[in-house]
């Protein structure tokens, strides 16, 4: 299976590589690369999915990554508990949402939803008349409804489909563009391919009515019209006084403050909630590109949480994003951990999804900033960390947890301490 590395007679130009199958592939791979025969087995191992499977969900599969998943406890989302699996590769970040969970769980998170609208854009640029022709389409709004709702009759059955147009005049480097929204109900799927569908339908129709042309189909990924909402409250004596609350308090106003501190705490809530996302097969990067531009939206880019005092002292955070995430379609519908996470999770819509997932946010977000406020982020997150750091220096079996206890305690989380700690223990 491996080969030898030749230098620069080495191609990346592998005719056909698209046709052969996943273990043709990785031989090819290994030979190219050199890979020793050890990690050319591992990689062949694609553990609980199917390598033909892998091999449809895109291209030119030769292996898959394993991803860990942990269960989230504690967690009660609107007067009902739930288990919560997450995908993660870092240290802390379960752990954080079973610590905040726990903390707050008599009453446990309160949530919401906007609703499950997404939105298509259709580019017009070279429009002599902008503003009349921005008239005109509104004007169509029928017909615009019956070419997109004729795009796809299940969704419209399913309670979803077209639900309004909205067209804006757009001033930029290339001119003035006129674009024009489809709002669309995608109902428990993410909805890109049912709005990209229609996007690409309704185009020649706008450069008709605009008397422009037209460039860009494709929906946004800021999906303001699914907003999901999660609030709860952590009553002093559950996370240690006013002086804590004051430092949670406080770390927000930094985060809200200031884009730097805003982009930290912002990757601090995406940890819990690109898990989840992750977990159930979701797009990951879509939510996260809407979690971001959204929380630059009054032109300065701020924190996507709110921490403030209640009537009885006690702290009361939220948190207020888009969740375009879905139950059919795409990984989520064929990948087989996916829906075994969906069934752990007990979801039977893609709101009930959002909700948790805006509550896990929250959660993780609020177990960061109390680390920050108290003991600082290190303190937790170096204890779970020291196991990873032990197994890289060599530790194996019940060395690992003797060697991390003894990074923590000296506060020396480094792998060259691990070294020596491990060739102590082994004399």
């Amino acid at each position: 299976m491996t080969g030898a590395r030749h230098g620069a007679n080495r191609s990346s130009r592998i005719a056909g590589f698209h046709r052969k199958s996943p273990e043709e592939r990785l031989d090819l791979v290994a030979a190219f690369a050199g890979l020793d025969p050890e990690t050319a087995r591992h990689l062949a191992d694609m553990g609980n999915l199917a390598p033909q499977l892998a091999d449809k969900m895109i291209e030119n599969v030769i292996a898959t990554m394993n991803i860990p998943i942990g269960i989230a406890t504690n967690v009660k989302v609107d007067g009902e508990d739930v288990l919560v699996p997450m995908a993660t590769e870092e240290s802390s970040v379960v752990a954080a949402v079973c610590n905040a969970a726990r903390q707050t769980y008599d009453a446990g998170f309160t949530t919401s939803i906007s609703g499950t609208l997404m939105i298509a854009q259709v580019q017009a640029v070279d429009v002599p008349d902008p503003h009349a022709a921005r008239l005109r389409l509104l004007e169509k709004r029928e017909e615009i409804k019956a070419i997109c709702d004729a795009c796809d009759p299940l969704l419209v059955k399913l309670g979803g489909g077209f639900r309004d147009v909205e067209v804006r005049i757009l001033d930029t480097l290339g001119g003035t563009m006129v674009i024009t929204h489809l709002i669309v109900d995608t109902r428990d799927a993410m909805g890109a391919n049912a709005v990209n569908t229609m996007a690409e339908k309704i185009a020649p129709h706008i450069a008709a009515w605009s008397g422009g042309r037209v460039f860009l189909r494709i929906l946004s990924n800021l999906a303001d019209r699914r907003l999901a909402r999660a609030h709860a409250v952590w009553k002093l004596d559950a996370i240690g006084g006013e002086s804590v609350r004051d430092g949670i308090i406080s770390a927000y106003q930094f985060a809200e403050a200031d884009p730097y501190r805003a982009a930290t705490h912002n990757k601090g809530i995406m940890n819990g909630i690109s898990a989840v996302v992750l977990a159930t097969g979701n797009d990951t990067r879509a939510v996260e590109a809407g979690a971001h531009a959204f929380a630059a939206r009054s032109g300065r880019y701020s924190s996507l949480t709110r921490y403030e005092i209640n009537k009885d002292g006690d702290l009361s955070g939220s948190i207020e994003l888009p969740l375009a995430v879905g139950l059919i379609g795409g990984a989520t519908k064929i990948h087989p951990t996916a829906q075994a996470c969906l069934k752990i999770l007990g979801v039977t819509t893609a709101e009930r999804l959002a909700r948790i997932i805006a509550a896990v946010g929250l959660a993780q977000n609020f177990s960061a900033l109390k680390a920050l406020a108290t003991v600082g982020i290190q303190s937790g997150h170096m204890a779970l960390h020291a196991q990873n750091i032990a197994i890289m220096a060599g530790a194996v079996g019940d060395e690992v947890e003797v060697v991390a206890k003894v990074l923590v305690e000296r506060k020396t989380v480094r792998i060259d301490v691990a070294q020596g700690i491990l060739e102590d223990i082994r004399r």
